[in-house]
C-alpha cells in the first residue's frame, strides 16, 4: 500500500481571511446568512457543502464529479466532502482535480474547507474475490490493523489504518493539509467489542490525529455517524458527545502534555432531513451544563461545528418531499426543499448534498441564492413534519 506522493501538492489549509474574501465576493448574490463562522475559528463556510458519495467507480463519474467540484468552489460553496472509501477511492482524486481547476481559475486553496473520512475499507480497484486473502495481504502483513480491529470484513479501527486513510486523503487529493477528517461510523464495532473496548481503541486514534494536527498534516478532526446520535440514550449504539470530548481532552494531553492541552475535535456529522429528525428533535445529550439537550443544541452549546449528512436521503427526498415542506416551499423542487429545509435548521453548519454532475450543483446554487427560511418560518412547519 505505497502511497504515490504528488510533488505539486496544494499548500495551506482554510484561512479567515481567505474565506472571508471569498464569502464577500459571492455576497452579491448568495442569500443572507448563506456563510457563517466555523466556532471561533473566524473561518467562514458555506450552509451548503458538496457531498462525493454518489456515482459509479468508473472514469466518466471522475470527470463529472471532478467538474461538480470546481464548479460548487466557483459558485460559492467552498465545503467539500469526501472520504477514503468513497467509490473505491476514486472520489479522493476526483475531489482533487476539482480543487486543482478551481485553484487555477483563481479561487484560492485557502478559501476551501475540505473534509475526508476514514474507517471503512476503501477496497481501492474494487473488492476482491477474496476478501480474508486481500485482508491479510494487505493489511496484516502491512501493519495497518488486525482482526481485533475489523467489523464485518468492511470496517477497521486502528491508529495505523486511520493514519493510512489520511495520507491517501492528502496525496490522492493533492492537499499539504486536510482541513478535517471524520472517523466514519466507529458505533459499528460496539456490537461486537462493547463501547468500553472502542472508546480505548478511539483514543488511540485521537491520539494519532491530535499529532496529525502538531505535524500540520491536519486542521481539525472529529466524528461522523449514522446511528450514534440518532438513538435513544440507552440504545446499544448511542454515542454521548461529552464522552467523545473526554477522549479528546485524554488525546491532546497525552500528545501535547499537561492538563491544559487543547483538543482538535471539532466536528461531528449525522443523518439529518425532513424523514430523519432526531439530531434536532431527540433529547438524548447532556451536555454537562446542567441540561439534556438534542444533538444539534448540545453540538452549539460544547462548541462543535455540526455537518448534516443524507440531506437527500439517498435520493429518496429528490423526488418527493414531506407534505409540510411542500406546502411551505411549493416553488421549489424536492431537491431544493431538501436543502432549504436542512439550511434552516438553527444550529446546522453545512448540509451535505451528495453530487455527482453539474446539473446537481445548479440546484444547490439556486437555494444558496436563497436566504435560509426565518427561525419562526422553520419551527411552524417542523412542529407541523412532527
Amino acid at each position: 500500500m505505497t502511497l504515490k506522493t504528488d510533488p505539486r501538492r496544494l499548500a495551506g489549509s482554510a484561512t479567515p481571511e481567505a474565506t472571508r474574501a471569498y464569502a464577500a465576493v459571492h455576497a452579491a448574490h448568495a442569500g443572507e446568512g448563506h456563510y457563517s463562522d466555523f466556532l471561533r475559528s473566524r473561518i467562514r463556510l458555506s450552509s451548503i457543502g458538496v457531498g462525493t458519495f454518489p456515482g459509479a467507480a468508473s472514469p466518466a463519474a471522475d470527470i463529472q464529479v471532478a467538474g461538480a467540484v470546481t464548479r460548487a468552489l466557483q459558485s460559492g460553496i467552498n465545503v467539500v466532502d469526501t472520504a477514503a472509501h468513497y467509490r473505491y477511492g476514486r472520489a479522493l482524486a476526483a475531489v482533487g482535480a476539482g480543487v486543482r481547476a478551481a485553484v487555477e481559475s483563481g479561487v484560492p486553496r485557502s478559501a476551501m474547507f475540505l473534509v475526508s473520512k476514514g474507517g471503512f475499507l476503501s477496497w481501492r480497484g474494487g473488492r476482491p474475490d477474496d476478501p480474508e486473502l486481500w485482508f491479510e495481504r494487505e493489511i496484516v502483513a502491512q501493519g495497518l490493523g488486525t482482526r481485533d480491529d475489523l467489523t464485518g470484513m468492511s470496517h477497521l479501527i486502528s491508529p495505523a489504518y486511520i493514519n493510512y486513510q489520511l495520507e491517501l486523503s492528502r496525496s490522492l487529493m493533492g492537499i499539504d493539509t486536510l482541513d478535517a477528517f471524520l472517523v466514519d461510523q466507529p458505533e459499528v464495532h460496539i456490537a461486537g467489542i462493547g463501547k468500553e473496548v472502542l472508546n480505548r481503541k478511539l483514543l488511540q486514534v485521537f491520539i494519532l490525529l491530535e499529532r496529525a494536527v502538531r505535524d500540520g498534516r491536519l486542521r481539525y478532526y472529529g466524528i461522523s455517524t449514522f446511528d450514534g446520535f440518532r438513538v435513544e440514550t440507552d440504545h446499544l449504539l448511542f454515542q454521548s458527545l461529552t464522552s467523545l470530548l473526554g477522549l479528546a481532552d485524554k488525546a491532546a494531553q497525552a500528545v501535547e502534555g499537561g492538563a491544559r492541552a487543547r483538543h482538535h475535535l471539532k466536528l461531528v456529522s449525522m443523518p439529518y432531513n425532513q424523514v430523519m429528525l432526531e439530531g434536532f428533535s431527540r433529547f438524548n445529550q447532556a451536555t454537562g451544563q446542567g441540561n439534556v439537550a438534542s444533538t444539534v443544541q448540545a453540538a452549539h452549546q460544547l462548541k462543535l461545528y455540526l455537518l448534516a449528512s443524507h440531506t437527500l436521503l439517498k435520493g429518496n427526498l429528490a423526488k418527493r418531499s414531506a407534505r409540510t415542506v411542500e406546502a411551505a416551499l411549493p416553488h421549489l423542487s424536492p431537491v431544493q426543499r431538501a436543502v432549504q429545509f436542512n439550511r434552516s435548521t438553527p444550529g446546522i453548519g453545512t448540509t451535505l448534498v451528495g453530487v455527482s454532475n453539474l446539473d446537481q450543483v445548479s440546484d444547490l446554487i439556486e437555494v444558496m441564492n436563497m436566504d435560509p427560511l426565518p427561525r419562526k418560518n422553520f419551527m411552524a412547519m417542523f412542529k407541523r413534519t412532527e
